[in-house]
């Protein structure tokens, strides 16, 4: 099951306009994720993000408090407190600390791992978009954290939070031998031996297929057709939504583009099972992180 996916909050797109309404959420048995540098704070004794409760907030400005959504139990919000002076407060509290989602993420139940990508995404998004686009005044938080207004009178341009589409692309192709193989590379910054599937951002005027088709032969020059979609992932680092696809080459001879991948091989299902996890400290090839979509279309075609 892919991570990143249950959200389970109703995000109330309507109600959650009137502030009368959002007040009432927070008054009314309210649970609070915060953020701070892009980093959710957990509570490292139990490998959980920590909730805080609307007394536990008492220390800080919840001017900006951005609306999660509710379930049956809570409705949440998250904070961004990278600048508060209450934070360091708070962590006095040496079970609490600020994490990276990617490093907590594939420990989290899978509902929770969904709302705290939620709130490091909406954070991140807050932080990025604080001036105009268009006059270059000062943006102002509105409609419970989903909407920013500029505050030039004569402006009043409204922002909403973007996502930049991905692809994601698990290539195949049947050889003389009969055997069908997947096209995997890997980057230089990357841990050792790890390999996953190519992927690169859509172009403006051009459908995903169209992407998939293009970034292949950009990165590893393999030509492609028959491009399938297979699934989604809200990946909010920083905010990208990766679209996964499944394509048949056309051409076998991998050239791969420097700038992109260090290196770029065709793999069997045989060899793919030899393959180590993602996290080992042993020498040799490495399937990414369990908990991308990458790893989701690698699993995926094995199993076919």
């Amino acid at each position: 099951m892919l991570h990143y996916t249950h959200m389970h909050l109703n995000r109330a797109s309507n109600e959650r306009k009137d502030q009368q309404w959002i007040t009432r959420q927070i008054n009314t048995n309210s649970r609070w994720l915060l953020i701070d540098k892009d980093r959710n704070l957990v509570n490292s004794a139990v490998g959980e993000l920590q909730l805080l409760s609307l007394e536990d907030m008492s220390e800080f400005d919840k001017k900006n408090a951005i609306f999660l959504g509710f379930d049956e139990h809570f409705s949440y919000f998250a904070l961004d407190v990278s600048s508060s002076a209450s934070t360091p407060v708070l962590l006095k509290n040496s079970e609490l600390e600020f994490v990276d989602m990617r490093r907590i993420g594939m420990q989290l139940n899978l509902n929770m791992a969904s709302v705290g990508v939620l709130a490091r995404g909406l954070c991140y998004w807050h932080k990025t978009h604080r001036f105009c686009g268009r006059c270059g005044y000062i943006n102002e938080s509105i409609e419970a954290g989903h909407a920013r207004r500029c505050q030039n009178e004569q402006c009043q341009h409204m922002t909403f939070p973007r996502t930049d589409p991905a692809v994601i692309m698990l290539i195949t192709h049947i050889f003389e031998d009969g055997i069908e193989r997947c096209l995997m590379g890997r980057q230089a910054s990357w841990p050792e031996g790890v390999y996953s599937t190519l992927a690169g951002f859509v172009d403006p005027g051009e459908t995903l297929e169209q992407a998939v088709i293009r970034e292949v032969k950009e990165e590893a020059n393999i030509d492609v057709d028959d491009v399938k979609y297979i699934a989604s992932q809200p990946w909010p680092f920083p905010s990208s939504l990766m679209l996964g696809f499944i394509g048949r080459s056309i051409s076998t001879e991998i050239k791969i583009d420097q700038d992109d991948l260090e290196d770029a091989q065709w793999f069997s299902r045989e060899q793919l099972n030899t393959f180590g996890q993602w996290g080992d400290s042993a020498s040799g090839y490495k399937l990414t992180r369990p908990d991308s979509i990458s790893r989701h279309l690698v699993e995926y075609w094995r199993a076919q």
